[in-house]
């Protein structure tokens, strides 16, 4: 029998899945994740029970290369290559939603044993070495562009990102790195393939010491294959699941299995794009603050995220860079203050159900942060301008102002002053992840796994 189900679904949403179903709906929950998702169960009149992952777009219309529609055709397009993906069970156009087989497994490879993290990762080369494999012109995926040269590659994600941003967010680093991409594409380029365009830990379920399913195909499209590996150590940073020796056997192996190099080089400047294209975007969804979106997940993945781009670009520039000396201090009595301390002492034990629960915590770790802002703001603002005079010979009246001048100087400079500024915009990466620090600690102590 169907049951009443609290949710903000689209009008219409839950009889399309019932009809598409053939039965009632028996569970209804919202997915803990960046992305809306929703887990489904439909029973249908003789007992059985389908089991769904729903993906939708409230506001797309199913255009562009970077939508749960073109995720439902890449994966349509897949189920019959040997992929494990899961099956599309049902679209509906209108809507814009598509109702997924709900595959088994877990997602958290980082938190699996040793063992079973080898045996996964094994399984995730293999099926990584297949995808490659694959003629992009035998897929029937018509609505993506297969560029035929190394910058294509290279920039097409990037020109779609910034378009994306559309100048909504001017930002010294974002320039500086956006200028990076641009002077130092790859020159080899052995074959183009379809890429998952956001692979890696995390984005694969694991079940029995086996991929279950490789999921998360919104940003899949056609490219040098290298880019996948720099999304897998974009992805690795955040749910590390490799031993000691890093990311570098399962190179290796992928090299034994494909019979295609895998180029240091290009996969350093993939990692570079890849940290380019997540700040880029959360610029934008930051920006825009939407209710409806996990504002602590987005914020503490922008800084996060900004700090990784200065330390790839680094790395890929044979830089060393110098974190500044930053001590926690005793915050000082206020309203914000006393508000987290209601929240957590009386509010966050009395609600019940995971996905309100998860809202409300992160709410009261965005309180936190706008306390730490009024707090700890001014001073660090202050040492922002004078680092900055030291490059453009001019101290700013405002933050603001000086974040933009700096801006224009590197729009500027070019090539000049690289280190020095890429040194500057590092050290403030490091500040705004200490003046973010409640939901940066979401992810606490992340760092790069070894590529060689």
């Amino acid at each position: 029998m169907a049951e009443e189900f609290k949710h903000d679904l689209p009008d219409g949403m839950t009889d399309w899945i019932a009809e598409a179903g053939g039965g009632g709906i028996t569970r209804l929950e919202r997915h803990i994740a960046r992305r809306e998702a929703w887990v489904v169960d439909v029973t249908r009149p003789d007992g059985s029970v389908a089991e769904y992952f729903l993906r939708l777009d409230r506001e797309g219309d199913g255009s562009g290369t970077h939508s749960v529609k073109s995720e439902a055709k890449v994966q349509t397009a897949l189920v019959e290559t040997g992929m494990k993906v899961p099956a599309i069970c049902a679209w509906s156009e209108d809507l814009q939603a598509a109702l997924h087989e709900r595959m088994p497994g877990r997602a958290d490879l980082d938190n699996a044993e040793p063992d079973e993290q080898a045996a996964v990762l094994e399984d995730f080369i293999q099926q990584l070495v297949l995808l490659h494999s694959l003629d992009p012109d035998s897929l029937g995926l018509d609505h993506m562009p297969i560029p035929a040269t190394s910058a294509e590659c290279a920039l097409g994600e990037i020109d779609f990102v910034e378009q994306f941003l559309g100048g909504m967010v001017t930002d010294p680093l974002y320039t500086y790195s956006l200028q990076w991409i641009r002077n130092h594409v790859p020159e080899r380029l052995d074959r183009v393939s379809l890429l998952q365009g956001d692979t890696g830990p995390a984005n694969f379920m694991f079940h029995e010491g086996q991929v279950s399913a490789i999921v998360d195909w919104e940003w899949a499209h056609f490219g040098d294959p290298m880019e996948d590996f720099g999304n897998i150590c974009t992805r690795e940073f955040y749910c590390p699941s490799t031993p000691d020796e890093g990311l570098a056997p399962m190179f290796r192996r992928y090299e034994e299995l494909s019979g295609f190099p895998v180029h240091l080089d290009s996969v350093r400047y993939y990692r570079v794009q890849q940290f380019v294209r997540s700040i880029v975007s959360l610029a934008r969804i930051t920006a825009i603050n939407d209710p409806q979106m996990p504002n602590a997940m987005n914020w503490a993945y922008r800084y996060i995220c900004e700090r990784a781009t200065c330390e790839a670009l680094a790395d890929a520039m044979g830089i060393e860079l110098e974190r500044p000396e930053l001590s926690e201090i005793e915050m000082a009595s206020s309203l914000e203050g006393v508000v987290v301390q209601n929240l957590r002492d009386e509010v966050l034990p009395a609600v019940d159900g995971d996905y309100p629960l998860h809202r409300l915590e992160h709410a009261t770790l965005l309180v936190e942060c706008l306390d730490r802002q009024k707090q700890l703001g001014p001073d660090l603002a202050s040492i922002e301008l004078d680092e900055i005079a030291a490059l453009t010979g001019r101290r700013a009246d405002s933050l603001d102002d000086g974040l933009m001048e700096l801006d224009h100087a590197i729009q500027g400079w070019g090539t000049e002053n690289e280190s020095e500024v890429l040194c500057y915009l590092a050290r403030r990466a490091w500040r705004l992840e200490y003046l973010w620090k409640p939901v940066v600690d979401l992810f606490p102590d992340r760092k790069f796994s070894r590529i060689d």
